[in-house]
């Protein structure tokens, strides 16, 4: 019997079986499970939900696979810009950057600013000057660019999901052998959008939150409709208020309260009980439960 549940998921999007072919889905998959085992290591040996939920993400952003860190979307002046933001459910701690071009790591720059400074969110320039400050790596934009998201943003003509294809915003929430929640959110944003948007991701309570005795959460879809209905604040309000489990509360929030084809989230309760629901094609998603029981699921 394990101690300890985790989910991690690389995007929610129109990922249909077709358009996906066998090599690309087999990478997609074993990425997932290689990531999966990171974070159950960490949990294994006694490590903290925030450890595990971390380097998760951090792996899933040096991969070209998903839209996070390398390899993320471009923006309409074909540039990279990231959002990232981790919460602990002890004392709601939430830390974020967004519109940082220049983090080698987006995810521990938003670590950063939740150990290091009395903020919550940093954005752009000053973010990075902040990291860089507390010994986080820079490296030039052009290093998260890849011939395949140029190729993308070229023959895009107006804003779009990344969900024509097989990436997405990546994230990850834990509940440790200790009861301690941790969700972790990291993305590029959407296909050529205008330089400086900012989607959910880095927004508390609506692209991640981690509510201690709750629930931890992490949101992938249309930002600025997870913004407007507040995802996961969602999810937690009908946990919290009326009692509903993970379950109906998440699917509730995802099924009945949001526009079909705008996403899904990943989220564990302070029992270590997983949900993933999704109202779009299909959703990268990874998942270790408290019964030891894994899975890598997409469609």
């Amino acid at each position: 019997m394990s101690r300890h549940s985790i989910a991690v998921h690389g995007g929610a999007g129109l990922i249909g079986r077709h358009t996906l072919s066998p090599q690309r889905e087999a990478r997609c998959r074993a990425t997932l499970q290689e990531v999966l085992l990171i974070g159950d290591r960490i949990l294994a040996d006694g490590g903290h939900a925030l450890d595990a939920v971390t380097q998760m993400v951090c792996a899933l952003e040096d991969t070209p696979l998903f839209n996070a860190g390398h390899g993320a979307v471009l923006t309409s002046d074909e540039t990279v810009e990231h959002d990232a933001a981790v919460a602990v459910g002890k004392g709601r701690q939430i830390g974020a950057v967004c519109a940082v071009k220049r983090i080698e790591h987006p995810i521990l720059a938003a670590r950063a600013v939740m150990e290091h400074s009395e903020h919550v969110l940093i954005a752009g320039a000053d973010a990075e000057r902040f990291c860089e400050a507390h010994g986080l790596t820079m490296v030039p934009n052009a290093s998260f660019i890849t011939s395949e998201r140029l190729e993308q943003v070229r023959r895009s003509e107006t804003t779009q999901l990344d969900h024509d294809d097989v990436y997405g915003t990546v994230g990850a929430v834990a509940r440790d052998r200790y009861g301690q929640l941790a969700a972790a959110t990291s993305t590029g944003g959407m296909v050529r959008q205008h330089p400086g948007r900012i989607g959910d991701c880095p927004i508390p309570g609506a692209g991640t939150l981690a509510q201690e005795g709750l629930v931890a959460i992490s949101g992938t879809g249309h930002g600025e409709i997870f913004l407007r209905h507040q995802v996961a604040s969602r999810v937690a309000h009908w946990m919290e208020m009326a009692g509903l489990s993970l379950d109906d509360a998440a699917a509730r929030v995802v099924h009945e309260e949001l526009p079909k084809g705008s996403g899904g989230v990943i989220a564990i309760d302070h029992e270590g009980n997983v949900s993933v629901p999704f109202n779009t094609g299909g959703m990268f998603r990874a998942t270790h439960n408290m019964d030891g029981t894994q899975s890598v699921d997409i469609w």
